[in-house]
């Protein structure tokens, strides 16, 4: 490491990175995914155009997001430093971003994998808004927070992004 490469990462401000990195990795795999997956199924889509598009999405998209969370922190930091800095803790969070979205896009995937495409679609809904729903109670229990109301809120929120998912699906159907 240069001699102009500073660690301007507290543990506190890690731990709150690692936070913020794996909740949005979590909950943007299931929106989106679950969102992708259920526009797509109302348009018409064949069970199996289904399933190969979930796997394609979640690594690609997992891909994606990892990358621009390390470009993202890094450039913070350096916005913040005015200098170069240490890679390793964006390093980190952009590897926990890629693990957080590639699990996570399993629970909507999974049941596409498992059920027919009707009763595969209620329970990718179901599933991932309960799982929504449980991330943000876990993360207000962490911040101290309502966990009912935090949990309730990111599982509206998320409910919205599946709805349009459903609704642009239905308005440009395959069949």
């Amino acid at each position: 490491m240069s001699a102009q490469k500073r660690y301007l990462i507290t543990p506190v401000k890690t731990s709150a990175l690692y936070l913020r990195t794996v909740v949005f990795g979590i909950t943007d795999s299931l929106v989106s995914t679950v969102g992708l997956l259920a526009g797509i199924d109302v348009a018409g889509a064949s069970h199996r155009v289904l399933a190969l598009t979930g796997i394609i999405y979640a690594f690609v998209e997992a891909f994606s997001m990892a990358v621009g969370n390390f470009l993202s922190e890094e450039s913070a930091e350096e916005y913040t430093s005015r200098a170069d800095v240490a890679d390793g803790p964006s390093v980190l969070a952009a590897g926990a971003m890629f693990i957080s979205f590639v699990l996570a896009a399993l629970i909507p995937l999974v049941p596409y994998l498992i059920f027919t495409t009707w009763v595969a679609l209620g329970v990718s809904v179901a599933v991932s808004t309960l799982t929504l729903f449980i991330v943000g109670m876990i993360s207000a229990r962490l911040a101290g927070l309502p966990l009912v109301w935090r949990g309730a809120r990111m599982a509206l929120l998320g409910g919205a992004a599946i709805a349009l998912g459903v609704a642009i699906g239905a308005i440009v159907p395959v069949r």
